[in-house]
């Protein structure tokens, strides 16, 4: 399978964003986004997805960081489903369970087309920083939309907050790289008994 490498601009009222990726990459990153943990994040994601990704990113953080974080799952999902095309060849699911320290957290994916999320985490405290952890869902769940995935997340335990939202990104990156992953066996088949997804 040839390398799989593309481009997305999105751009609105409030956020504007460039996002490069190939899925076939080897883990760099360059993320310029003006919210320095969910940069820390995304560059996980890269790291243990395999996957090279640059985004830049402009938004409306003097009003909050929610529109920006929303916008940059959105373009990473636009990306992500974009470079995969039909989906011919790829393994289709992926699963990670991943440990920091004393947080375990378990990410299972589909590309199935079917843009879901189930989202099971609760933080001991509300913000890390200045980052509010509510928004990672707001970013998994642009991501869910636009990359028309079923994704299910869940933090099995952990006592800090920093640990678990680590720990949930490691797990995605690891189940992404997965499920992106080509299998020879299908090279000519898309992954799915209706032909389609």
């Amino acid at each position: 399978m040839s390398a799989r490498t593309t481009e997305i601009e999105r751009n609105t009222n409030e956020t504007q964003i460039a996002v490069e990726l190939n899925i076939d990459g080897n883990g760099t990153s360059s993320i310029d986004i003006g919210i320095p943990f969910l940069e820390h994040m995304v560059d996980q994601v890269a790291r243990h997805g395999m996957i090279d990704i640059r985004i830049t990113a402009k938004g409306d953080l003097a009003i909050d960081a929610h529109h920006t974080v929303e916008d940059v799952g959105i373009a990473f999902g636009q990306a992500v489903s974009k470079a995969v095309g039909d989906k011919r060849g790829i393994n289709r699911y992926g699963h990670a369970y991943v440990p920091l320290d004393e947080a375990l957290s378990r990410v299972v994916l589909d590309l199935s087309g079917r843009p879901d999320l189930e989202y099971n985490v609760a933080y001991p405290r509300a913000r890390v920083g200045q980052f509010d952890v509510d928004l990672i869902r707001e970013f998994f769940q642009g991501f869910a939309n636009h990359a028309f995935a079923t994704l299910h997340i869940d933090n099995l335990r952990g006592r800090n907050a920093h640990h678990i939202a680590e720990s949930i990104f490691k797990a995605f990156g690891r189940a992404l790289r997965a499920a992106v992953a080509s299998d020879p066996r299908l090279i000519d088949s898309i992954p799915s008994t209706k032909g389609t997804l």
